[in-house]
């Protein structure tokens, strides 16, 4: 494999704009909601790099081995998560995967019953930052286990 470059050094700027707009983004919400939404996410572009890292968050800040295996199935999983929880993750599988059908209007619509206007627009805002660090770790080819948090 080509021997990649350390986006966090080589581009600092750029990083650290990400971190702060990463730090807004999940300000006021849920800690427990923030890495549910970054599980799925990382799931769903299969980021091991960032999948790691966000299980081990949510394990440190209390979250259930057993809730974070129900993450990539919480449509069955049902009794696991509540509905606020179930509307985020569907908003954020629809905006991580946009360019299938975009953001319907019911799960847009479901989103907003659970999250006023500024949360909702963090939230929009956590995922979109998720997705920017998923496409990072996999361009990057970021090895799980290592930080580049501290960069």
């Amino acid at each position: 494999m080509t021997n990649r470059l350390t986006f966090a050094k080589a581009a600092r700027p750029a990083f650290r704009a990400l971190l702060a707009f990463d730090a807004e983004a999940r300000r006021d919400l849920d800690p427990t909601l923030v890495e549910l939404v970054q599980i799925r996410a990382s799931q769903l572009n299969g980021c091991a790099y960032c999948l790691h890292m966000h299980t081990s968050d949510a394990r440190k800040a209390g979250e259930s081995e057993e809730r974070m295996h129900m993450v990539a199935v919480w449509r069955e999983a049902a009794g696991f998560f509540t509905d606020k929880e179930r509307a985020a993750l569907d908003l954020t599988e629809a905006v991580t995967l946009v360019s299938r059908a975009g953001v319907p209007e019911a799960v847009y619509a479901h989103a907003a019953e659970h999250f006023g206007e500024e949360e909702l627009a963090r939230l929009l805002a956590l995922i979109f930052t998720i997705n920017t660090w998923n496409r990072i770790a996999l361009s990057t080819a970021k090895v799980p286990g290592t930080d580049e948090r501290a960069a």
